[in-house]
This record gives C-alpha cells, sequence and structure tokens, in this order.
C-alpha cells in the first residue's frame, strides 16, 4: 500500500517493450490516508529530478497547500534515449526516435498498470505525462495519441522542431513531425496542455523571422491545437520566460507553475 511507503523511493522495473530494466524515482506524499482523490504525473528525463530539486520542491507546495495529493513517477532515460523519444512510428530524418513506439508501449501497458499495483488505491484525480526538450516532445506525442490514460501533459523548451527532413532537403515548416500529426488526427483528444519556452533557448532562426525556433514551434504547435477548437486559457496554457535557457535550472524555476496549474489545489 502507498500509505505504508515514504514519501521517496527508487524503484527498478523490467520491461519486455524496452529490453532494459528501468529506473524509477516515486514521489509522493507522507501522509496519504488512503481516502484520498490521488492524482498522477509521469516525468520523462527522471534522472534529472535531483538537480531540479523535485522532492523539495512538491514538500514546500503541500506545505503551502498549494497542489492536490500527487504521485510523480519520474523515468530515467537510458543511453537509449534519443532513440527510444521522440513521436512514436515516425523517426526524425536522421533516424532518431526509432523506438519511440516502444517507449509508448512501455508506459501504457507496463509502467501505468505497474503505478496501479503500488498505489494499492486508485488513482481517482488527474493524469499527466510532462517532459523537457526532446522529453517534453515524447511526452506530448503519447498524451496526444492516449487520451483514454492521461488528461493533460507538460512540455518545457519541447524539441518541436523534429523534422522529416533535414534543413538542406528543401525543408519546409509542414515537415514537422509534431504539427503534422495533429494535422492528420481525426477529432479532438479530451487532453489540456501546459507549453513552456525561454527566450535564451536556443539562437538558432530558420526562417529569419527574429525570433527563436524554440518559440516558433511551440507557438506553431498552439496554432495547430487552436485549429482544432482547443481554447486559450482554458485548455491551453504558455508560459514564455524571460531569460530562459535550455538547462534544468529554468525548467525547474518553472516547475512549480506547472505542478499549480494542473494539480493545483481546489479552494471552495
Amino acid at each position: 500500500m502507498l500509505n505504508q511507503h515514504s514519501g521517496h523511493q527508487n524503484r527498478t522495473l523490467d520491461s519486455v517493450f524496452l529490453n532494459r530494466s528501468v529506473q524509477l524515482d516515486l514521489f509522493f506524499p507522507d501522509d496519504l490516508m488512503g481516502n484520498e482523490k490521488l492524482n498522477l504525473l509521469l516525468l520523462n528525463d527522471g534522472q534529472d529530478a535531483a538537480e531540479m530539486g523535485l522532492e523539495e520542491m512538491l514538500a514546500a507546495l503541500y506545505a503551502d497547500q498549494k497542489i492536490e495529493p500527487l504521485l510523480v513517477v519520474a523515468i530515467h532515460a537510458s543511453a537509449e534515449r534519443v532513440a527510444e523519444y521522440g513521436v512514436a512510428g515516425i523517426p526524425d530524418y536522421f533516424g532518431r526516435g526509432k523506438r519511440a513506439g516502444a517507449y509508448t508501449t512501455f508506459i501504457n501497458q507496463e509502467l501505468l498498470p505497474y503505478i496501479a499495483a503500488f498505489c494499492g488505491m486508485p488513482i481517482q484525480g488527474k493524469k499527466g505525462i510532462a517532459g523537457c526538450s526532446l522529453g517534453g516532445l515524447t511526452a506530448f506525442d503519447i498524451a496526444w495519441k492516449n487520451p483514454d490514460n492521461f488528461d493533460l501533459t507538460g512540455v518545457f523548451s519541447g524539441s518541436f522542431w523534429w523534422r522529416s527532413k533535414d534543413l538542406k532537403e528543401n525543408y519546409t515548416e509542414q515537415d514537422r513531425i509534431m504539427h503534422e500529426v495533429i494535422r492528420q488526427t481525426a477529432g479532438k483528444p479530451a487532453l489540456k496542455f501546459w507549453l513552456m519556452t525561454g527566450t535564451e533557448d536556443e539562437t538558432a532562426d530558420r526562417n529569419k523571422n527574429g525570433i527563436i525556433d524554440s518559440i516558433d514551434d511551440t507557438i506553431d504547435i498552439i496554432r495547430e491545437l487552436l485549429k482544432k477548437d482547443y481554447k486559450r486559457p482554458a485548455d491551453i496554457f504558455y508560459y514564455e520566460m524571460v531569460g530562459g535557457k535550455h538547462e534544468v535550472k529554468s525548467w525547474a524555476k518553472a516547475m512549480p507553475a506547472f505542478l499549480i496549474w494542473a494539480f493545483g489545489r481546489q479552494v471552495f
């Protein structure tokens, strides 16, 4: 039972689909009674949780009564990160992301059942998946294609540049893979989206419009979502961090705002 454990555990899950052992950090309130409405957040690149100060961050949010009871499962990436992360079934032009489908299957068919067994209590609250950089693109893709399993996604400096053509191969903006997946999806998955970029994420500017690609690509994701009839701010929240860089320090600074947006305590 979850309430019989401490508030932070390290676990290892042997995955058939990934053919490796997956390291997990699990964070949860240490005073659960077992009758709470528990929420769930899966976090890609969980090896960065310590550098992010996630445990201390969660403790402060609970102390300030800012968030509802939340189980955070930080999933460590492996040496195969660039193969396992990406858009499932669609490798990029360089062949990266070939095992993203296997990672998605691991999440849905191995990790979620493992979490349910670990908890010993149903997760009746909201379920989210989040990540930074390539882990953010992956989180978005998994949530988008599995809205029965997830209610929301958080993306910090997401690699929405992920493309099917090299810039030297007559590349156009239509070659960005996640944007095209959104366009080709029938209907409107029942999801909410929290997207963050930093004004200093990078210096690249493919179209020479004076706006870095990280911001352009994320804004264009929002445009595609709006075409699907999602609404701002009800369904989409966008945070542009002035001075934010493509680094854990900036993402850690943004993380509490995401957690409150996603799992904020309801005041009646």
